[in-house]
């Protein structure tokens, strides 16, 4: 169910932060879906049960998972289905935008796209 790309650029960690954000965006992960155990996870993906372990605690100070005491990480309610697109639709247009501003789309043509967009021009070059 959740995945890691060795080859990417992104750390380990992150990707399973994204992971659970994206499957429960999809509907996959629903509120108060039981995560897999740290260490289980972490054998599953051959990876330090420490990366793991960060990865749940970032979500849970994000309030995207809770924990229980002997029990496990769990999906909150924070987490529905509307919010988890917004949080992948930014992280998508913040990662365009990098790569346009890297490319030479200065920062006042980005804005000017925005504002066509918002103001309902249909510009798509």
């Amino acid at each position: 169910m959740l995945t890691v790309n060795f080859s990417s650029r992104t750390p380990v960690y992150q990707q399973l932060y994204d992971d659970v954000v994206r499957l429960t965006s999809l509907g996959v992960l629903k509120s108060h879906t039981k995560l897999p155990p740290v260490r289980t996870l972490a054998t599953e993906l051959g990876i330090n049960p420490n990366t793991v372990q960060k990865a749940y605690k970032m979500l849970e100070l994000d309030g995207y998972v809770y924990s229980t005491v002997g029990r496990g990480s769990f999906i909150s309610d924070k987490l529905n289905q509307n919010e988890a697109e917004k949080i992948k639709v930014r992280k998508d247009l913040k990662e365009a935008m990098d790569r346009a501003y890297k490319r030479g789309i200065t920062i006042e043509e980005m804005v000017s796209m925005v504002n066509e967009i918002t103001d309902g021009g249909s510009r798509n070059d």
